[in-house]
């Protein structure tokens, strides 16, 4: 049996630890917090913090770190930059009160530096940017002004050449093979939009189609010319950019950009030249000053776009016959002419292959036929048909 008088010295002994306890733990919540957390700080083993004063403090303080970023997309604009180049056309103005004849920038679009040769490198561009210049300049990526010549220009592509001293020139572009490109394969334009102050420009999107053909006016009258065979892409083509590089992940140039659709209902439709069907191109302004195509001595219409009391009349086709293209003149001494054709014969075939309008007459001619080839066409001659070959 315990004692009494030892119980009650257990019972103070408790006490007094107890009340020590709640002492010390007053004391941790009373106790100023920047003395608490270093306490707190030194027991947990975590390592002291000052500030700028030399102030100890717990608080963690955000720090600026540089890093060098490297992707595949900085890469290949790193590797091919310095081969996109602004393209300034200059014409005569003509003004009437100064009477000056010295050329002024009209327009200032793209290039892209694809060869070095001899002391001379040369710029492949849209036709529409040198189109009627009267001079033309070329800007490195440095800032260096070069004199360009125009070497030849092509209307139906939209591409043109220029010839320039290569003092300055470090880099030419690699081509890449537009035929292999993929829907959704990432592509990065280069270029200078809205002028040489964006000049270097990069922006990024996707290959959103391929073998897009696209009506085309050459004349300015409200008639498809053409139908230009491009490339679809998101990546931001913008007025300026005309002319630039349209790169792949390689650093390769796969397009020319040359346009987009600018409508308030359409957004983020970049169109841009193959490079594979633009450098049969390049190859023949380069050393032509021209495209050498072949040629029929014709000027044509469109079946569609003749009357049917004339169809029926004048040209005398059978009512199944709806689609063709109607010599309109034909050139004396032309391969048309040896060939025998005249005027108002409505081309339905050639080489065997079905022809509906000008636009396929013309890419099956431009595309599949060469100077001094053979070509045979169907026609119909007041209502008969017929066949001649001529040597184009």
């Amino acid at each position: 049996m315990q004692n009494k008088d030892d119980g009650m010295r257990k019972h103070r002994r408790t006490g007094a630890a107890g009340a020590i306890l709640t002492a010390m733990l007053l004391q941790g919540c009373l106790m100023p917090d920047s003395q608490a957390d270093k306490n707190n700080t030194e027991k947990e083993g975590g390592a002291k913090t000052e500030t700028a004063d030399g102030a100890a403090t717990g608080s963690k303080q955000s720090k600026t770190i540089s890093m060098d970023i490297n992707t595949g997309i900085t890469e290949a604009v790193e590797k091919t930059s310095s081969t996109v180049v602004g393209v300034t056309n200059l014409q005569t103005s003509g003004n009437y009160w100064t009477n000056s004849t010295d050329p002024v920038p009209v327009g200032v679009g793209s290039g892209v530096i694809y060869k070095k040769k001899d002391g001379k490198a040369y710029v492949v561009t849209n036709n529409h940017v040198v189109e009627n210049a009267t001079q033309l300049e070329v800007t490195l990526e440095d800032s260096t002004k070069v004199e360009g010549k125009l070497l030849g220009r092509d209307i139906w592509t939209d591409l043109a050449v220029i010839e320039m001293d290569d003092p300055g020139v470090k880099d030419v572009i690699d081509f890449g093979d537009s035929d292999a490109l993929k829907r959704g394969e990432t592509v990065i334009a280069i270029g200078n939009p809205l002028g040489l102050g964006f000049s270097g420009s990069v922006t990024v999107g996707v290959i959103s189609g391929t073998n897009r053909s696209i009506p085309v006016d050459l004349n300015g009258d409200n008639q498809v010319d053409w139908n230009a065979e491009v490339l679809q892409t998101d990546a931001a083509i913008n007025p300026g950019n005309s002319g630039g590089a349209l790169i792949n992940l390689a650093g390769q140039l796969v397009g020319i950009n040359s346009m987009k659709i600018s409508e308030e209902t359409v957004e983020g439709i970049g169109l841009a030249i193959p490079i594979n069907s633009a450098i049969p191109i390049i190859e023949d302004l380069e050393k032509h000053g021209e495209v050498r195509r072949a040629q029929m001595g014709v000027t044509l219409i469109d079946l569609l776009s003749v009357p049917a009391v004339h169809q029926r009349d004048t040209l005398k086709l059978p009512e199944d016959v709806t689609e063709g293209v109607v010599i309109d003149e034909v050139s004396p001494g032309s391969p048309a002419a040896e060939a025998g054709l005249r005027r108002f014969d409505v081309i339905v075939e050639m080489d065997g292959k079905k022809v509906a309008n000008m636009i396929e007459l013309r890419k099956h001619l431009y595309n599949e036929k060469k100077p001094g080839e053979k070509m045979s066409v169907t026609f119909y001659r007041d209502g008969k048909k017929a066949e001649a070959e001529m040597t184009l």
